[in-house]
Parts: structure tokens; sequence; C-alpha cells
């Protein structure tokens, strides 16, 4: 194992490792972070995709500005704190009839220490909506390396305002350091986990994978290893590029993000680059791919830049219904 560098160290205090191998064991632990510092700041090669423009911080500045002399950066900043509610419905046979009506919030790619604004608004959206549950897909920090604790904090008053039980999944942008503090928030983190939600004596399982993005440290087959044959599943994922493997190991809905939905996008919504080996029509909103629902977020938050161009940022409300 590569030894872990003196900046990474420097954040990774030592209560936060023996807390890292008592919840994951210590040889996960230890792999998990070993994985993260080889790929620090990786611009080129790792992960499903060859380039990473989100470690590229260099480039930043240049595509800020070139919208500041488009004119188009300031719209950009105001369209990325319009955070929309998107409502989708999700009917399926398999569904549990004590689940029928039964509503997730989904929120993905916050990004929380980018945009105040964006999550001022995001605060005030959450104080309106009805849910059983929440699912977070990701992406809690705006860097890809580097100190955390301005994540937490966002985290820590934004988690009041999330009503009920809350799970989540870690992104590309998030370090497995996070996971101890989160959980203390009352956030379940599933890495490579599921668990079952109970309602009038009927259950649904929710399970959760570690980003298959960037790091690949995703376990599908010990995620779904605790479900029944042919019991309805929901996968939290926060890349859908996963799909193939979730839809092939059973699950009837996969919910994700990472997209953006490409975050600036040409007139119609249609996106420069979506950052995944995905085909388009998979990039954003419902989709189905053989007998499994999918769903990919476009994210409350933003990355690289501040800015979103025809793509307005959204949390979504998944309603469940029991098809005929």
């Amino acid at each position: 194992m590569s030894r872990i560098r003196p900046e990474f160290q420097a954040q990774m205090r030592p209560d936060i490792s023996a807390k890292l191998e008592q919840r994951l064991g210590r040889v996960h632990a230890r792999q998990r972070l070993g994985i993260e510092t080889e790929h620090e700041r990786r611009v080129f090669g790792g992960g499903l995709n060859f380039f990473h423009i989100e470690n590229w911080y260099s480039v930043h500045s240049i595509i800020r500005n070139s919208l500041k002399v488009t004119g188009l950066y300031w719209r950009g900043r105001k369209n990325a704190e319009r955070i929309q509610i998107r409502h989708n419905r999700v009917e399926r046979a398999d569904i549990p009839a004590a689940f029928n009506g039964f509503t997730i919030l989904h929120i993905s790619d916050l990004h929380i220490d980018m945009n105040e604004g964006a999550m001022h608004r995001l605060i005030e959206l959450l104080d309106r909506v009805t849910y059983d549950l929440c699912v977070l897909t990701g992406d809690y920090r705006g860097k890809t390396f580097g100190p955390f604790d301005a994540v937490l904090e966002g985290m820590a008053q934004l988690r009041p305002h999330i009503k009920g039980p809350v799970y989540g999944v870690l992104g590309n942008h998030d370090t497995i350091c996070m996971v101890p503090e989160l959980e203390e928030m009352g956030i379940r983190m599933l890495l490579n986990e599921c668990e079952a939600i109970v309602r009038d004596d009927q259950r649904i399982y929710l399970a959760g994978i570690d980003d298959a993005h960037y790091y690949r440290v995703d376990n599908i087959e010990k995620a779904a290893s605790m479900i029944p044959h042919g019991e309805f599943s929901i996968l939290l994922s926060h890349t859908p590029e996963i799909y193939r493997q979730a839809a092939h190991a059973g699950f009837g809905l996969l919910l994700s993000g990472h997209t953006h939905g490409g975050q600036i996008c040409l007139p119609g919504s249609i996106p420069l680059t979506l950052d995944s080996t995905l085909p388009r029509r998979l990039g954003s909103g419902a989709w189905k791919y053989h007998q499994m629902s999918g769903y990919t977020s476009v994210g409350a938050g933003s990355c690289v830049v501040a800015v979103r161009l025809n793509c307005p940022p959204e949390i979504t409300l998944h309603h469940l219904q029991v098809s005929l």
C-alpha cells in the first residue's frame, strides 16, 4: 500500500482513522484511504473516464472568465440558486402494497461549500415538502481533495431541515473521512451495504454503493447479498454509469446523480458534456433499462464553476405507486 501523503494525513485525525476502522474494518478502511491518496488530484487516468476536469483547477478560472466575457456568468450564477422541486412517479407491480404512495426525497450533488445562495434556497424548499425518507446520492464537497470542515459545517446546518430517516452514499468529490461525522448527524451512510425499510409488516430494501466513477470502490454484489430474491429493492449510486450491473443484479430502481445534467447546456437542455460514459438518454431525469427503473438527478449544487445555463438545479420527490 502506498504511504499516506503528509497533507492528507494532516486532515485525517487519529480519531477519524480509528472510527473508520471500527465502522468498516481495518482492511477496508486502509484500502479506501490508500486509494484516495493514490487518486488525489489526478487529472488524467483512473476512474471510468480518462479525463477529470473537476481536478484540473487551473482551467476552472478560464471557464469562469470566458463566461464573464460572454456576459453569461452572472445569469448562470442566479440560475444556480433557483433550485426546483421535481416529481417522479415510479409505477411498478413489484412494489409492496404497504408502500403505495411512499415518497422518497432525493438530493444529489450538493457541493455544499460552493454556493451559499443555493443552499439557502434549498433550506427554504426543504421546509415545504413532505416525504417518508430522504436519500443523498453523493458529492457533498466542492473540491476533490483538501480540507472538508466547511462541508461538514454546511451539512450540520442543513441536516435539521431534513425530516425523518436519511440515507446517503459517497461521490467522487467525497472523502471517506467525512463518514463518521455524517453518521453522527444522523445520516446513515451505505458503503456497499443494505438496509430493510419496514412498513406495516412489509418491506423494501435500500442499498448503496461506494463511489464507482472515480475511486471505483463499488461492490454491488456485497450490497445486494442480503436482499431476498424477488423483493423490491432500490440502489443508491452517485453515478448511474453502473446501470447495467444494477439491472442484472435485480434492482427495481436506481437513484443517482453525478452528471449535473450537463450543468452548462445549449437551449433545449442539450448538455455539452455529462462527464460520464452514459448514453445521453440516461443523463438526466427518469429512464428505464430492461426491467429496472432509473432516475438521474441533475443535482442541487454546481461543480467546477457555480453557474447553470439551460439546466436548473433540482431536488426530486419520487412517489412509489403499485401498478396493476
